[in-house]
């Protein structure tokens, strides 16, 4: 892969779907499908929605190793990133990715206690394409 952000972000980005994983209290990994991230800052720093009552987000709370992974099923490809998930509820995350539309998932807006944001921050990935997969580092 000449270019890891470059062609990792493009399958991010064209996926409307994500999957989040974290650990529960007996060190078993949860996958859960979501939404595509709200927003992302290169293949570093992925923000997302949920519920603060969610059984994720007490999973995160004890332990933030976390993974994300998005598909692309009509190519067979894919890319897994490792890293730490944090559970954000100050003002600023808040607003920085709410969007119309949300007060359906949080009836109270943008101020809603069940509304935080999940920021990811990824240290390494493994790309799958071709019958092929590659690890990088995340710098």
């Amino acid at each position: 892969m000449l270019n890891a952000e470059k062609t990792i972000g493009n399958l991010i980005d064209k996926q409307s779907v994500s999957f989040i994983s974290s650990v529960d209290h007996m060190g078993f990994p949860n996958t859960k499908a979501m939404l595509a991230p709200r927003k992302r800052e290169g293949i570093r720093i992925f923000y997302f929605t949920t519920n603060t009552s969610s059984m994720r987000v007490g999973q995160y709370r004890e332990n933030q190793n976390a993974c994300i992974y998005f598909c692309d099923r009509r190519f067979f490809r894919g890319v897994m990133l490792r890293g730490t998930m944090e559970v954000l509820e100050d003002e600023t995350s808040r607003q920085m990715i709410w969007q119309e539309g949300d007060t359906i998932y949080y009836p109270q807006g943008v101020h809603d206690p069940d509304y935080c944001v999940l920021k990811f921050t990824a240290i390494d990935g493994r790309y799958y394409s071709k019958f092929h997969s590659e690890v990088f580092q995340i710098g």
